[in-house]
């Protein structure tokens, strides 16, 4: 079978495996979204003349048996096609006749696959709000549940203040939010169809693009057509950026976890079918998992990188070098997936042990609430810090649970405002939805019912 671009040469061998690359085992993911994308772009075609009533009929039907087929596992992409946007036309060519050759009218492969990558971002991307609210939502239910339990609070890594289980919980979870406000203003900019830009400078043909984006359940179209193709890359990065947020969080509550884990601390216990063994230490139980966070925290980030770098010093107009994004980008969404279903995991098992943590309230944990009640009593802050820091061995045992209680100010042990997070959580999942109603409307009006983009 062809190739989109072939003419009358055959392409060099090694230059072929080359310049393909993994696209063709890549575009698996986007064999569903070029599809849905494709009858929408027929539709277009069909609307202004293009393509008529019987030829869209069959391009439709071709494209729906090719999803049917896809999801049965019939459907394969060869290295051959180059990538799935080939390999779709080719079945087109032979199955839908004249009207195959049709498809590809007022389209370049360009516009196509920022197409393709877009319904496949825009689905990805839901589904990591959805996830990460998830576990946000259980972070604030440990937190709740465990609000009452004392925990020192510790700066440099050493003793500072009284804390709470609710307090460290409910930080966590609040910040997995304000990454999930951050990942939904992203999914604006990538909510914008980029279909009809063609090779970057558009076609004398007068292509219907709003229709097009409607069709394909975006909030709108993006203009201009050379900046459709510059911006590939460029959005990927600013989405692999978010989530290399969520991943950076992550990373940091799997060191807490781990630390606070060690027999040495013993606050909390990881379940064992959460931990891993060795093979020669019959005692052992690893938090593989959360160590494994670490580091594919840090492989999220070099996705980040590596997208950004491919595009740095591009001239506008396409480049091949674009292609050189698009496995990083998959790859560095599918790790976040992973390490937020992981983190939830962990957090919905996770056991608080409140002996070990009230064993660690040593004396000097009261040292700062000592000096503060001494200057309630009328001394200098600068006095009362001296003589509390002179005088450690003065420090008595208190009520930790007490202290935590009497705090009353916003944020603070005594006074979480885990409603307040609860609120944002409700409004990231009510935007959430009205999104994926939109998507998911589109692609059943045009692919069909029980069609998913990923």
């Amino acid at each position: 079978m062809a190739k989109l671009w072939q003419k009358d040469y055959e392409l060099n061998e090694l230059v072929e495996r080359f310049t393909v690359g993994r696209d063709y085992i890549l575009d698996n993911a986007l064999i569903i979204p070029d599809c849905t994308a494709s009858i929408a772009h027929a539709r277009m075609l069909n609307s202004i003349g293009l393509l008529t009533d019987a030829e869209l009929d069959k391009l439709e039907n071709a494209l729906k048996t090719i999803i049917s087929d896809f999801k049965d596992g019939n459907f394969t992409i060869k290295q051959s096609d180059e990538d799935c946007h080939t390999a779709i036309e080719n079945y087109l060519t032979v199955n839908a006749g004249a009207a195959g050759k049709k498809i590809h009218t007022g389209r370049s492969r360009n516009d196509q696959v920022q197409t393709a990558l877009r319904m496949y971002s825009r689905a990805s991307i839901l589904s990591l709000l959805e996830k990460g609210l998830s576990l946000a939502e259980c972070m604030v239910n440990f937190a709740e549940t465990n609000k009452n339990i004392p925990m020192p609070g510790r700066t440099h890594m050493q003793i500072a203040m009284p804390s709470s289980i609710g307090l460290w919980a409910g930080a966590w979870a609040e910040e997995v939010v304000d990454s999930l406000k951050n990942l939904i203003s992203v999914y604006a900019l990538v909510d914008h169809c980029p279909l009809g830009a063609a090779a970057s400078y558009g076609t004398p043909l007068p292509l219907n693009r709003e229709m097009t984006a409607e069709l394909l359940g975006f909030a709108k179209v993006q203009n201009n057509v050379l900046y459709v193709n510059n911006s590939r890359g460029r959005l990927d990065s600013l989405v692999l950026n978010a989530v290399e947020h969520i991943g950076l969080i992550l990373s940091s509550a799997a060191q807490d976890l781990i630390l606070f884990s060690l027999p040495e601390f013993g606050y909390f216990s990881l379940p064992a079918e959460l931990c891993t063994g060795s093979s020669i230490m019959p005692q052992k139980k690893n938090p593989d998992g959360l160590e494994l966070m670490r580091a594919k925290s840090a492989t999220i980030s070099s996705c980040a990188m590596q997208v950004k770098q491919v595009v740095r010093s591009l001239p506008s107009g396409y480049n091949r070098d674009f292609q050189e994004t698009k496995e990083p980008y998959m790859n560095g969404l599918e790790l976040a997936a992973q390490c937020i279903e992981i983190m939830d995991l962990t957090f919905s098992r996770l056991q608080v042990n409140r002996d070990r943590l009230e064993a660690a309230f040593t004396p000097e944990i009261y040292a700062t609430d000592v000096a503060i009640e001494m200057v309630a009593g009328g001394a200098s802050f600068r006095d009362a810090y001296k003589e509390v820091g002179l005088n450690l061995e003065a420090l008595g045992t208190r009520n930790p649970a007490e202290i935590n209680e009497s705090r009353s100010s916003t944020g603070t042990t005594g006074k979480l405002g885990l409603d307040k997070v609860n609120k944002d959580i409700a409004d990231l999942r009510s935007k959430t939805a009205d999104a994926k109603a939109v998507l998911l409307d589109a692609v059943t009006a045009l692919a069909g019912d029980d069609v998913e983009l990923i």
